[in-house]
């Protein structure tokens, strides 16, 4: 059995973009897919929403599209980059994450792929715990939706440790940024590059298949 260590936050374009490939990865036999948050885009990574930088974010969410067929709405746009009063923050997105991480861990991918369609879909502010909590609840993750809620002390450890992992991942094998990789098959682990994850997913699929 083969593991893969995703790193990635819930708030990266690309990740998003990466999604196909990281939903078959999560059905890929031989493949056991480990989800790290990084951790990259919240507390100090975090920042408001102003107009330099949703004009960036945009000019880059319009190539994303085109090489991955990952949709940017215009509700996107209008509901979340245009938005002064939330910030660029993934904190949130990652302790909802954690929770379902904590009570229904095969669904963690899936959660992930509602939370980024729920932001660059359907325009909603995946920054509030109320948003976040409710998308748990519409997957029938009412345990995670409720400990979200709660925001317990528990919850804040396991999003720690989860972040520490991350970005120890990250610095050992060199990874400058998310989406990242790292395979772990027969006792060694390599860090894959990542392209082919957002362009090719089945070439993707393949390499790490065939490890």
């Amino acid at each position: 059995m083969n593991t893969l260590h995703y790193v990635f936050d819930p708030l990266c374009g690309w990740c998003y973009g990466a999604s196909a490939t990281v939903a078959a990865l999560a059905g890929a036999e031989g493949v056991r897919l480990e989800l790290l948050p990084s951790g990259l885009f919240q507390e100090d990574g975090a920042r408001p929403m102003d107009d330099a930088f949703a004009a960036y974010a945009w000019s880059n969410d319009q190539p994303i599209e085109r090489l991955t067929g990952q949709r940017f709405s215009q509700r996107y746009r209008d509901h979340v980059l245009a938005d002064r009063v939330q910030r660029f923050d993934s904190g949130p997105a990652t302790r909802a994450l954690t929770a379902v991480s904590m009570t229904a861990p095969a669904r963690e991918v899936e959660a992930l792929k509602a939370i980024q369609l729920a932001r660059y879909v359907d325009g909603k502010d995946v920054t509030q715990i109320d948003v976040l909590a409710a998308t748990l609840d519409g997957l029938g993750l009412s345990d995670a939706g409720r400990m979200l809620r709660a925001d317990t002390p528990a919850l804040q450890a396991a999003v720690d440790a989860r972040v520490a992992d991350a970005q120890a991942v990250m610095q050992r094998f060199g990874a400058r940024g998310v989406p990242s990789f790292v395979l772990e098959s027969g006792g060694r682990r390599q860090l894959l590059h990542a392209g082919t994850a957002c362009s090719d997913p089945a070439a993707f699929l393949a390499q790490v298949t065939a490890a």
